[in-house]
């Protein structure tokens, strides 16, 4: 039960890091290349992978302490928990950063140009960002319209004004 949660935590944080760092190669958002792109998750995500490790490390020490009737039998529980927390956190902050900056090596615009043609099937489809209701059509030997599943703008998938 320990190992899901330290595998729980450090998964949700190496995701946390991932989805910051593909935010940063977005052109929009300055289209940094992956290496840097890592670099700027790791800072920016230090401080909140941090406290989420520190958080359940504290929540584990007293029964790593074994204190109280019977707490030396899930002692050992606990200090193997903390023990892979600190790893997973280790992983999280100095793996995860490298590995992604050796795989995604190519740049978000040459893999978007890429599309689909190179694999024998139509380029992407274009899509419709005006606020009424999004459809996207696609040039192939039928044409169909395919609701768009997150029409408008970002403030209309959350119900947020824009």
């Amino acid at each position: 039960m320990g190992c899901i949660m330290a595998i729980g935590v450090a998964t949700s944080n190496s995701i946390l890091m991932i989805t910051f760092a593909n935010e940063q190669r977005q052109p929009a958002l300055g289209g940094h290349d992956a290496r840097s792109a890592a670099l700027l998750a790791g800072r920016t995500r230090l401080r909140p992978v941090l406290m989420t490790a520190l958080a359940m490390l504290l929540g584990m020490l007293p029964m790593s302490l074994g204190l109280g009737e019977g707490g030396e039998q899930n002692a050992p529980l606990g200090r193997a928990v903390i023990g892979g927390l600190l790893v997973a956190t280790f992983y999280t902050l100095f793996f995860v950063p490298i590995a992604y900056s050796v795989l995604q090596r190519t740049p978000m615009a040459t893999v978007r140009q890429r599309g689909e043609t190179e694999r024998g099937r139509d380029p992407p489809a274009a899509v419709n960002l005006s606020r009424g209701p999004a459809t996207r059509t696609m040039e192939s030997s039928s044409r169909f319209a395919v609701p768009d599943p997150l029409p408008g703008s970002p403030g209309d998938w959350c119900g947020c004004p824009a």
